[in-house]
């Protein structure tokens, strides 16, 4: 199933949700700041992107750069700040099945429609 964590207010994520509704595809929408992710959903997204925690972080946004910027973190502690701050979460995420990409730019989403 085809799965995108969506922020309404984000430009991208908008156009990252036109692209898939034009697809055609079946998908789901979870607006991440609303629903909030599980340690575990979370957990499963970076996995399935295949990258390291801190690559999914939006560094340009306030709260990072106040609180965490050059500070020495563990995975783990990356993922309980991205808990605790959603908003800290790059967008939009598109997964399906066992992978995902973060839709930036928002071609990136068609690598894995099919």
């Amino acid at each position: 199933m085809i799965t995108i964590y969506h922020n309404p207010r984000c430009s991208k994520s908008r156009q990252g949700l036109a692209l898939l509704e034009a697809s055609g595809k079946d998908f789901k929408t979870i607006t991440y700041l609303k629903e909030l992710l599980t340690k575990e959903e979370l957990t499963l997204i970076i996995e399935k992107l295949r990258l390291e925690p801190i690559d999914v972080i939006r560094k340009n946004e306030q709260i990072w750069k106040e609180n965490y910027k050059g500070k020495s973190l563990s995975n783990e502690e990356i993922i309980e700040i991205m808990l605790e701050n959603p908003k800290l979460i790059e967008r939009p995420i598109v997964s399906n099945n066992d992978r995902a990409v973060i839709g930036r730019p928002t071609e990136k989403i068609h690598t894995i429609l099919s």
